[in-house]
């Protein structure tokens, strides 16, 4: 059983002893990454001043707006950073430029980044982004975990580095975004951060902490996840989710690898809270009932 979600309130939360699988964002695909000091709003729809219209013109286009700061700096002058950013399917990509002026941004086609189209906005980045969720005011561990994550990374990975605001599932926290695949981990600490920043720097998944990758239904999370366990498959663009069928509670998945094609039966389990009423969180399971290499034929 593939169990998800676990309170990040409760004593031992942040041990990684409870898996975190199939718990990315399934709705993201298309991001706009703003630099900003902070103070940030418990909800980034929240921010006032000059970027306030266009984080909700981001909104309104289904573009994920993220706000993003230097770890353990809050530069206030500038130029700031800004990212557009797409997540999903085998076309990932980042472009970036330095704003003098937030009025820029309306430059930007937002309509182009929430199809996935490359707006031009700025020059192509080839290096990965590594986004610590650091939103303290959302949510406390956020700030206790993830900032001095977010410091030790930037020390050992550098400019690749930001903290970010709220990135969803904050009782994982500490949470680490991978850009541009959109892979999420979380039950962070400092060594299965590396680890997993290292394998992506290689061109690979790190299973362990998995939580999944972003623009993905959580059945597909949870099915990419078990065909590259079964087969050891760890490639970026090894496994790939196909189609996802089904009504809740059951779900087949078609996994592709490069020589095979895997049928996945994938039940979602009850939802129970996992550690009192006091916790207000859930924990969803999901099960994967059968894994079956489809016939040579259906390779064709």
């Amino acid at each position: 059983m593939v169990q998800t979600n676990r309170c990040g309130h409760c004593p031992g939360s942040h041990t990684g002893e409870l898996p975190c699988l199939a718990t990315a964002t399934g709705k993201v695909r298309g991001w706009l990454l703003l630099e900003h000091p902070g103070p940030w709003p418990e909800s980034v729809g929240d921010l006032t001043g000059p970027l306030a219209p266009h984080i909700a013109a981001a909104q309104r286009a289904g573009v994920r707006p993220q706000l993003i700061r230097r770890p353990g700096k809050r530069r206030a002058t500038p130029p700031f950073q800004v990212y557009a950013a797409w997540t999903y399917g085998p076309d990932v990509w980042v472009e970036g430029r330095g704003l003098t002026h937030p009025d820029e941004l309306g430059e930007l086609d937002l309509a182009a980044l929430g199809r996935g189209e490359r707006p031009r906005f700025g020059v192509p980045v080839e290096d990965p982004l590594l986004l610590v969720c650091a939103h303290g005011r959302h949510n406390a561990c956020c700030a206790r975990t993830g900032a001095p994550l977010a410091r030790a990374l930037s020390g050992r990975f550098g400019a690749a580095v930001w903290e970010t605001s709220h990135v969803g599932g904050d009782r994982f926290a500490a949470n680490l975004v991978c850009l541009p695949h959109g892979l999420y981990y979380g039950n962070l600490g400092e060594a299965e951060a590396i680890a997993a920043v290292e394998a992506y720097q290689n061109g690979e998944v790190a299973l362990d902490r998995l939580r999944g990758r972003a623009g993905l239904p959580e059945p597909a999370q949870a099915a990419e996840h078990h065909v590259r366990a079964e087969t050891g498959l760890l490639g970026l663009d090894a496994v790939t989710v196909e189609s996802v069928t089904g009504v809740d509670p059951s779900y087949e998945v078609i996994v592709k690898t490069a020589g095979a094609r895997y049928r996945v039966i994938v039940d979602h389990g009850k939802t129970v809270d996992p550690c009192g009423p006091e916790c207000n969180e859930s924990v969803r399971s999901y099960l994967i009932q059968d894994l079956a290499l489809l016939s040579e034929a259906a390779l064709v």
